[in-house]
C-alpha cells in the first residue's frame, strides 16, 4: 500500500513538472477555474448586456475593466457568457487618471485633452491600422464617455502594457486614455472582443 502511494506521488510530481515546462506561467492571463471574482464578473457582464443590448451586435463576450485594481494586476476581464468562463489580462489606464504614475487610477474624465480614462459602457467597432498597429475602434454609449470618438479612445496593443514592465517597474505605463493591452495578449481582444461587443469600465472592486 505504501509503495503504491509513493508511486502515485512521484508520478504526480513528474506530471506537474512536465506541465510546467510545456505551459509556463504567464503574468498577464489569470486562471481559468471559477473564483468568487469570476462569478461577480459574469454577473455584472450579464447585467450590463441587458442594460445596453440595443447598442450591441454580439452578446457572447463582454469586457469588464475593473480600475479599482492597480495596473500591476490582471484587471481586464473577458467574460464568456456562453461558456461561463472568465479570462483576465493586464490593461493600462490613462495618464490623466494617474498623474503621479503610481499604478493606481485616481479619477475618470470625459473631457477632450484630459488624457484620462473614461468610465461607462463602450461598444467595440471595426479593426483599423493605427500608431500601435491593428487596433479596435470604440464608441461610448454612456453619459460619462460621450467623447470617445472625438478623443480617439480605442483598444490597442502597446509595449508599455507588456508583463515585462512589471518586472522592471512594478506597474504598467500609461496610455492617453485608451485601453492598452500587452502585445502578446491583444489577439484575444481582436478575435473575441471586437465587432459590436460590450466593454464596461469603472472602479468596480470585484476582487
Amino acid at each position: 500500500m505504501t509503495i503504491e502511494v509513493d508511486r502515485r506521488t512521484v508520478l504526480a510530481g513528474v506530471a506537474a513538472s512536465v506541465a510546467a515546462a510545456v505551459y509556463p506561467p504567464r503574468v498577464a492571463a489569470a486562471t481559468y477555474y471559477p473564483t468568487e471574482q469570476h462569478r461577480r464578473v459574469l454577473a455584472l457582464a450579464k447585467e450590463k448586456v441587458e442594460q445596453h443590448r440595443a447598442a450591441l451586435w454580439r452578446t457572447d463576450m463582454v469586457g469588464i475593466a475593473d480600475f479599482a485594481m492597480p495596473s500591476s494586476l490582471p484587471r481586464f476581464h473577458f467574460a464568456d457568457l456562453e461558456k461561463g468562463e472568465v479570462r483576465s489580462f493586464l490593461v493600462a489606464h490613462g495618464r490623466g487618471s494617474d498623474p503621479e504614475h503610481d499604478g493606481f487610477l485616481k479619477s475618470f474624465s470625459n473631457d477632450v485633452g484630459s488624457l484620462a480614462t473614461s468610465r461607462g459602457a463602450y461598444v467595440t467597432y471595426e479593426w483599423y491600422k493605427g500608431k500601435y498597429g491593428t487596433s479596435i475602434r470604440l464608441g461610448g454609449i454612456s453619459p460619462d464617455n460621450t467623447n470617445v470618438l472625438e478623443r480617439a479612445i480605442v483598444l490597442h496593443p502597446a509595449w508599455y502594457a507588456n508583463p515585462a514592465m512589471l518586472e522592471k517597474w512594478g506597474k504598467l505605463g500609461r496610455s492617453d486614455g485608451c485601453f492598452a493591452m500587452g502585445e502578446s495578449d491583444f489577439n484575444e481582444a481582436l478575435w473575441h472582443l471586437s465587432g459590436g461587443r460590450l466593454i464596461y469600465a469603472d472602479r468596480l472592486g470585484l476582487g
